[in-house]
């Protein structure tokens, strides 16, 4: 079925929204005016493009993948994006000069906003921006729940489900998020296309009803992002989530309509795998709707080798790289763990045919976030460290995962110094200490037990020796040679090879607290 020529344009506001380039950023293709001259990529801001349509929505993406590597970004680049919202919590695409206020509120962008929400959140130490910026999307959110690009527009696919992620980001119930009666869900679900849908259609989501006719035409690049966000996640996907299996719509036999009406049902007699949850706590209504757009986004994939196609307008078919790692995010979100590896490898096989992906800070980004999602980094991705490529394109990171290790065992967890050297040190010297002490009172007591027998023996020799028994000259002799071998055995042996003994037991402690304490000297 070829599409109607309105949808030309709402392709490239969703390939804006996937991609986030300047020249398709959403705000770009919403704002017909001609364009004015570029603008130079200030200080703190990663890519070197003119950053008018998409500054804040490439920052966001880069600090988002930094973060989720384990790195620490740097507060240089943080600051700018923080600097960049408006005084009402909304984020704009760009402001060249933010001292100035935000005169049109209209012109505030809520995908701009919902991704910065979810940076900011991310990276911490930002809350009262983060609730700011939420509460301002909620304040804007349309009567059916869902959200378009300004305040005021009707409600897209792309802008209802980034905004969902925000919310989750910050700490809110994207359910909970009611205008008149209906949830971003709500809106969602409006733009889901059923079983009256081509077989291959089912489950997919359109960006917007025909405007004309009403009728949903199904899009890739709105699939991926409704199905990530049915599954309740942002952009940063938790890679833990437990395996799940898809489950398509079932609309085997029967009306239409009754088959809509019946997808619980029908979800749960699928198929064999449906059985292997049946003890699972069952799926809620979004997280329903979420895997028949993750089946019908699957069927896709296989149908392409693993990968998404789109067609710019008068262009041939190619390679959707954006979408496609949007759908690894999406099926990784869901648990769909091996379809969605089968895209990632894909990707690390093909990543370097995506034309200009490596000076495009969210292009490098969105494959950080999409090797994260699966249990990877990003540093060897199919040859490449996409973590130093991202760094040559913005400030540097303030730590990386290695700068936390540290340099020994001591180390905490805040890079200080561990207090068991010096309590380990202190102990070794302690007990070195005692040992002495103990040597030197044993040393005494036996000096004084010695003396005392040399003078009882001196005393003998004085009352009983007398030269007629021969023993006068050899007694006086012998009580000195007495006295001699007495200070001999005392101070002169047992003394050394007490100290020895001492010395001994206690060297080895008393190098290892030694060694305990060097490395603390100044």
């Amino acid at each position: 079925m070829r599409a109607p020529a309105w949808r030309t344009r709402a392709a490239l506001v969703a390939v804006a929204a996937l991609t986030g380039t300047a020249a398709l950023a959403p705000s770009a293709v919403a704002d017909e005016s001609p364009a004015p001259p570029p603008a130079e990529a200030p200080e703190g801001l990663f890519g070197d493009a003119d950053p008018q349509y998409d500054g804040v929505w490439r920052q966001s993406y880069a600090l988002l993948a930094q973060h989720t590597a384990g790195y620490t970004p740097g507060e240089e680049a943080v600051d700018w994006l923080a600097g960049q919202q408006c005084a009402d919590g909304s984020f704009l695409p760009f402001r060249a000069d933010p001292e100035q206020p935000c005169a049109d509120v209209t012109a505030s962008d809520s995908n701009a906003t919902a991704l910065a929400v979810q940076a900011l959140a991310a990276v911490g130490g930002r809350q009262d921006a983060v609730d700011a910026g939420a509460a301002w999307l909620t304040g804007v959110q349309n009567e059916d729940g869902g959200w378009g690009i300004n305040p005021g527009t009707a409600s897209d696919a792309n802008s209802t489900a980034v905004v969902i992620g925000a919310l989750a980001a910050s700490g809110n119930d994207p359910a909970a998020a009611e205008r008149a009666g209906n949830s971003p869900y709500s809106a969602l679900g409006t733009l889901q296309l059923g079983c009256e849908a081509p077989d291959d259609q089912r489950g997919a989501f359109a960006w917007q009803p025909d405007p004309e006719s009403g009728d949903l035409f199904g899009s890739d690049m709105a699939t991926v992002d409704a199905v990530l966000a049915a599954y309740g996640s942002g952009l940063l996907v938790d890679p833990e989530t437990p395996e799940a299996p898809v489950t398509p719509l079932d609309c085997g036999g029967g009306d239409a309509d009754a088959d809509a009406e019946d997808e619980d049902e029908g979800g749960e007699e699928s198929d064999s795998s449906a059985s292997e949850t049946a003890d699972e706590e069952p799926l809620s209504p979004q997280a329903r709707a979420g895997s028949a757009g993750a089946a019908q986004l699957v069927g896709t994939l296989e149908s392409g080798e693993n990968h998404l196609e789109s067609t710019p307008p008068g262009g041939e078919p190619q390679p959707d790289f954006a979408s496609t790692a949007r759908a690894v995010l999406a099926l990784a979100a869901g648990g769909h763990a091996e379809e969605a590896m089968a895209s990632l490898e894909w990707l690390r096989a093909h990543h370097g045919e995506w034309d200009g992906y490596a000076s495009d800070p969210t292009a490098v980004s969105l494959l950080v976030l999409a090797a994260h999602a699966t249990g990877g980094t990003g540093e060897d991705f199919g040859g490449t460290d996409l973590l130093e490529q991202l760094g040559r394109l913005g400030p540097a990171p303030d730590s990386s995962p290695g700068d936390e290790s540290g340099s020994g065992d001591g180390d905490d967890a805040d890079g200080g110094s561990s207090p068991l050297p010096w309590i380990i040190g202190i102990g070794l010297v302690a007990g070195i200490g005692v040992g002495v002490l103990l040597s030197f009172r044993r040393r005494a007591a036996e000096n004084g037990a010695e003396n005392g027998a040399g003078r009882d023996a001196e005393s003998d020799a004085v009352d009983g020796g007398s030269p007629e028994n021969g023993a006068a000259g050899p007694d006086s002799d012998g009580t000195r040679s007495e006295k001699a071998a007495s200070e001999e055995s005392g101070p002169g042996a047992d003394g050394p090879d007490e100290a020895e003994g001492s010395e001994g037991s206690a060297g080895p402690g008393s190098g290892d607290a030694e060694g305990e304490r060097r490395p603390e000297q100044p």
